[in-house]
């Protein structure tokens, strides 16, 4: 018999977290700990943006350090996991049978939004990964349905993985200074809505919250967490895993989301 996995949305934080020893790496190695294993990882990352959806179908993803002025060891870093180019084929089809036109790239790695987690989560790295892109030009709704499309695999012991952050104001994060009232006042609203099952009231997050552009200035980095809701169902159980600020600045909460029986 199949395993059953949970839906998960993480806060990747910085390329430092590779390093280890902040609060993300200890939620993510505390979930460690309470995931079986699963046959294969389908991964939403906030840092593969493309007009329609594509899904990575390498053999073989190369680990993509796709940031610039970090230490010389987080360029050293890599996570050799196999690809899974049989499963992308079944991904796009999912996808086209449920009116999403999508793509596959054969040569796509894993940028870090993908492996900086898995790096704790799964340090064997021996597990197949492909990563399905988001699109920034596209509205909660869209990221809704994708997620939707996808929530069969979880049946299969496949893990659907959404990689974002709760909040991500790059310009907050340089200042370095303590997070602001808007990020807080917004994180607590969406945070307050997950808990609560209420995914209807954050489609229109944009407007729904005059903090929305001051936490999120472009949306990469929260419509990950729409694939998630949309694979776990409108009737599903939300946990919070923690996670805290990176830097004082960014929220980095963690859910993870069980689709109902």
């Amino acid at each position: 018999m199949n395993s059953k996995q949970p839906i998960l949305f993480l806060s990747h934080g910085s390329p430092m977290t590779a390093l280890g020893g902040d609060e993300l790496t200890q939620v993510w190695t505390t979930l460690s700990t309470r995931l079986s294993k699963p046959e294969a990882i389908v991964l939403v990352s906030a840092h593969w943006n493309t007009r329609l959806p594509i899904v990575g179908g390498s053999a073989q993803p190369e680990t993509i350090h796709d940031f610039a002025g970090f230490p010389d060891e987080l360029y050293a870093l890599r996570y050799p996991a196999p690809g899974a180019p049989e499963l992308a084929q079944r991904i796009k089809q999912q996808l086209g049978d449920a009116g999403i036109a999508a793509g596959i790239d054969a040569s796509r790695g894993l940028d870090h939004g993908a492996w900086v987690p898995l790096r704790t989560l799964f340090p064997a790295a021996d597990i197949p990964v492909l990563q399905l892109s988001v699109q920034p030009e596209r509205c909660a709704r869209h990221h809704y349905a994708l997620g939707a499309a996808l929530a069969p695999l979880a049946d299969d012991n496949i893990l659907i993985v959404a990689s974002g952050h709760l909040t991500h104001n790059l310009g907050e994060y340089m200042r370095g200074k303590p997070h602001a009232e808007e990020t807080q006042a917004f994180r607590d609203w969406v945070h307050t809505h997950l808990l609560a099952v209420e995914s209807e009231a954050l489609f229109d997050w944009p407007h729904a919250t005059p903090h929305a552009s001051f936490a999120h200035p472009t949306p990469e980095h929260f419509l990950p967490l729409f694939v998630a809701l949309g694979a776990a169902g409108p009737k599903h159980t939300t946990e919070w895993l923690g996670g805290g600020w990176v830097a004082d600045s960014l929220a980095a909460d963690n859910y993870r989301f069980t689709q109902a029986r």
